[in-house]
């Protein structure tokens, strides 16, 4: 019944003037048009005879005026019919509004906190139409990935060769016959899963949650001369529900999403600007069918903001529409300072483009009418979660020209708040969100103390299954991530242990500055354009790191677009900047070839193509070291410069600082570092945070193993090669420096009084489960779980086959050879057997060790891969070595050893026997 009347009152804002003498001659004065002449628009065809009211009816209008007044009209982009009471909300398309591009953002306006499903997350964005049809209107998705210049032949067979996407048909429910605007009920289009929300919960929750109507409406409606603004509130419901702890009953939940209609910008002077590999911009592709275009069939534009400089003429100045950025009213007002320079250090570089005050920062008021997920205004958001802990700084684009035209950064509260109270409260979350005690789940927790070499990677959230046209979760725009949150509680411990720094100290808060600053000015650089580059961290010599005479003028790294850990001093060194303070020189060059303007060419019109040679001569800068670029598919363990949480030009001598810096704070710990009446527990957490603090950066070492440093160089660039292989000697080192601080003895020695102290948390309610584990801590299988990882990835088949390849690619004697590696880690890892001078026992974290070394041995003498022949071959030489020094040592010194010795040397002996004679035995068949 309230539909019916909804339907009603629209109709009659609508067709009163039409309806109420029944008289065509009334409607033709008001609209301009004869009823032959409404129906001759393409498309468009006359309802008005065949409406719920019919031709001939008389409609009284006082009867309709309660509900008349109920009603509130918005006139804009495409005008809108809100009934009050009923909450219906009714849009009217226009004629010339038909067959016309628009822009679709849509946001996640609410979230549940927890497993992916966060406040403010930008759902998707892409370009539709509206397609009159009969008495349909169909909602099409626009497919931009094909294009032809116009007037060619070819574009015929274009338009039928590849489709749109029409996601809806939604009925015409009447005619406004002053406009001949097509009304529809928005809820036809709206109210249902359309933003695809359900597969989303499914694929994140693990849980089936249904869409429900009846807990679903419109909030917030505005129309704009631009734009349209929707918010509607989305009810699910599951039966069973899920495994989720934030909220009060998982079989419900609600969710607000915020559509934005736009018009895109027409005919605005914007020139799309070519891409350039060298230089790292995300980017709008698309294939091109023109003739002319058959060596190279994509067309790759960089994403980028319209800036216009004031005066074209003058070396600096104003742009006639800066970048502005609004500093959402839900940001803690302590943090809004730091934010603020953050955005405000990119003006360096834009200085460099020729723009002054390119971006300003503004602050939404408490009392705004306007919306931070309104497609006119870039926002800067805060929201809370259990388990986010991360930034992210998407943009909305243009998709066929590659403009940016709105950007909302988020930033969960997680990564400021581990630092900015009390250790224990702030570390125990932390380590929620790294999984510290938790149990494998779908929202990515992993068990406490495993070793998870991804974690050395950015954070990328699980893709999204392959339906409709939700990727913005999925892409390379998310930030940091927990492993961010884990780094910042890192180096406020370290300013603890190390410094004697008191967490409300003004010392610590200048900390927490420095740290939100850099990771908002890291996000800013997305909403540029800019994509990640992990070479950046490489610039300057470990030595330069606590310069602030250099980290305040050229910068603390190449590029504020890395992953860049807290800067730690080594021992005895003066403290510098933790986080950069400026922006640096890859950022202003990757700037000045996104935003300097060509020099206007007299009598010539500015097309992409016109730019070339002008945006080639910035390019050609790119060999320059502090301009190296490295992004997210350049990092997969081949380069060791091109890395993640790194540091300095010579990352062997950075991951040795960090690591005495480690053993120091163990030393630390066990002196007695936590205050009266604190929990042990809080110990625990500790030391496991600075246990993978520890591995973290012997990992870095490894990657020189078999290393390549990669360029993305042109011909003719200043440079000979693309790729060039780590020397010789940086791999010894690395080796040595691995046998030294992962394999050796005396790597790791922890007092009894220390490791009786890491008692585990007892608290058991939502949040903070109690595990049916180790109640005790298990050292032994910490210490050898991160040993094995880092001894395994030195020799897994990727790494075999790239130091095999690197032989060919280098002057004889000059590359790491597989026998040379093979050899250095067995004699470092067996020592105790190969030093005949006295007997020696074997400690158990050690036999351990060498357990773990043999089932690689033996793992690769019995694989079947031909293409790993040589792996076989050595592996069945080294443990030929190692039989023959198992038999000598005990031989020589059998009765001198210790029982678990001799067990372990005998049993090792035993098993490598068994696997040599069933070698023979298989070859002999």
């Amino acid at each position: 019944m309230k539909h019916w009347i909804a339907k009603l009152a629209i109709c009659t804002i609508l067709l009163y003037n039409f309806f109420c003498n029944n008289s065509w001659a009334i409607a033709n004065q008001l609209s301009g048009k004869s009823p032959q002449a409404i129906n001759s628009i393409p498309g468009v065809e006359n309802l008005a005879a065949t409406s719920d009211f019919g031709e001939n009816k008389q409609v009284e209008t006082q009867q309709f005026q309660p509900i008349v007044k109920g009603i509130i009209k918005q006139a804009g982009l495409f005008t809108t019919y809100q009934e009050v009471e009923s909450g219906k909300v009714y849009l009217a398309i226009k004629p010339e509004q038909l067959n016309k591009s628009y822009l679709a953002t849509i946001t996640l306006e609410s979230g549940i906190g927890e497993s992916g499903i966060y406040s403010g997350l930008p759902l998707a964005d892409f370009l539709f139409y509206l397609r009159r049809v009969k008495d349909n209107l169909h909602f099409v998705v626009q497919n931009v990935k094909f294009r032809i210049k116009s007037g060619e032949a070819e574009q015929r067979s274009l338009t039928r060769s590849f489709s749109d996407s029409v996601l809806y048909s939604v009925a015409i429910d009447s005619i406004e016959p002053s406009t001949n605007s097509l009304v529809i009920d928005l809820e036809e289009l709206l109210m249902q899963d359309f933003s695809g929300l359900a597969p989303l919960l499914k694929y994140y929750l693990q849980a089936e949650y249904h869409f429900d109507k009846t807990k679903s409406y419109f909030g917030d409606v505005q129309s704009f001369l631009k734009n349209v603004e929707i918010d509607s509130i989305y009810g699910f419901s599951s039966p069973e529900g899920a495994n989720l702890i934030t909220l009060p009953d998982s079989r419900a939940l609600s969710l607000k999403v915020h559509y934005s209609f736009s018009q895109l910008p027409e005919n605005n002077g914007y020139i799309p600007r070519i891409a350039d590999d060298r230089v790292g911009y995300f980017i709008t592709a698309f294939q091109d069918f023109s003739p002319d275009n058959i060596q190279e069939p994509f067309v790759r534009y960089i994403n980028r903001w319209h800036l216009e400089t004031s005066d074209p003429n003058a070396p600096l100045s104003p742009p006639k529409k800066p970048i502005v950025f609004w500093i959402e009213n839900a940001v803690p007002p302590i943090y809004r300072d730091a934010i603020r320079e953050g955005v405000l250090m990119w003006n360096q570089a834009f200085e460099k483009a020729g723009f002054k005050n390119a971006i300003e920062v503004r602050q939404m008021p408490d009392d705004a009418k306007w919306h931070p997920a309104d497609v006119r205004y870039n926002t800067i958001r805060w929201f809370n979660s259990l388990d986010a802990g991360f930034a992210r700084g998407p943009m909305r684009v243009n998709p066929l020209t590659g403009e940016i035209l709105d950007a909302d950064i988020i930033v969960d509260a997680n990564m400021v708040r581990s630092v900015q109270q009390e250790y224990h409260a702030l570390i125990e979350a932390s380590s929620m969100c790294q999984g510290e005690g938790r149990k494998q789940e779908a929202g990515g927790r992993r068990q406490e103390g495993s070793y998870d070499k991804t974690n050395l990677l950015p954070y990328t959230p699980k893709p999204l299954p392959p339906y409709t046209h939700l990727q913005a979760i999925s892409s390379s725009e998310i930030c940091y991530g927990t492993e961010s949150t884990e780094q910042v509680a890192m180096g406020a411990l370290a300013l603890s242990l190390l410094q004697n720094t008191k967490p409300n100290s003004e010392t610590m808060k200048e900390y927490v500055h420095q740290y939100l600053r850099s990771v908002i000015a890291h996000e800013v650089g997305h909403t540029l354009g800019l994509r990640h580059n992990f070479h950046g961290s490489t610039m300057l010599a470990p030595q330069e790191l606590n310069n602030p005479e250099i980290t305040q003028t050229k910068g603390l790294a190449g590029s504020v677009m890395d992953y860049l850990p807290v800067n730690i001093a080594p021992q005895g060194v003066p403290q510098g900047e933790y986080f950069p303070s400026v922006v640096g020189p890859y950022d202003e060059w990757a700037i000045a070839y996104g935003y300097k303007k060509l020099p206007d060419a007299e009598g010539e019109i500015v097309t992409p193509e016109a730019e070339k040679s002008f945006l080639e001569a910035i390019a050609l800068a790119s060999p320059q070291p502090e301009l190296s670029y490295a992004t997210d598919e350049d990092i997969r363990d081949i380069n060791p410069l091109a890395n993640v949480w790194d540091m300095s030009s010579d990352v062997l001598v950075y991951s040795q600082w960090q690591m005495d810096n480690a053993r120091m704070m163990w030393q630390r710990l066990d002196e007695g570092y936590l205050p009266k009446g604190e929990s042990y527990s809080s110990l625990r957490v500790l030391f496991n945070r600075v246990l993978r603090y520890y591995f973290r950066n012997a990992s870095l070492l490894s990657q020189y193993i078999g290393g390549q440093s990669f360029r993305r160089l042109h011909v003719g660039d200043d440079s000979s090669w693309a790729f060039v292989p780590v020397s010789l000697t940086q791999q010894r080192q690395a080796l040595a420096k691995l046998q030294e601080y992962v394999f050796a003895e005396d790597a790791f020695s922890f007092s009894p009084q220390l490791l009786n102290q890491l008692a585990p948390s007892r608290w058991q309610h939502w949040g903070s489960p109690i595990l049916h584990t180790r109640l005790d801590y298990p050292i032994h299988d910490r210490i050898l779980s991160f040993q094995s990882a880092i001894l395994r990835s030195l020799l897994d088949s990727d790494r075999i086959n790239r130091l095999r390849d690197v032989e060919l690619k280098t002057s004889p004697g000059q590359a790491l050879s597989l026998p040379e590696l093979f050899d250095t880690l067995r004699t470092g890892i067996w020592t105790e057997i190969f030093t005949p001078e006295q007997p020696k026992s074997i400690s158990s974290i050690r036999r351990s060790l060498q357990q773990e070394h043999l089932n690689i041995l033996l793992e690769m003498l019995l694989q079947t891969n031909d293409e790993l022949e040589d792996s076989r071959t050595l592996a069945w030489y080294e443990l030929r070595q190692l039989q023959t020094a198992i038999d000598n040592k005990l031989k020589e010194f059998g009765e001198k050893l210790d029982i678990y010795t001799i067990a372990h040397l005998q049993f090792a002996g035993d098993r490598i026997s068994k696997a040599l004679n069933s070698q023979l035995l298989s070859q002999s068949y």
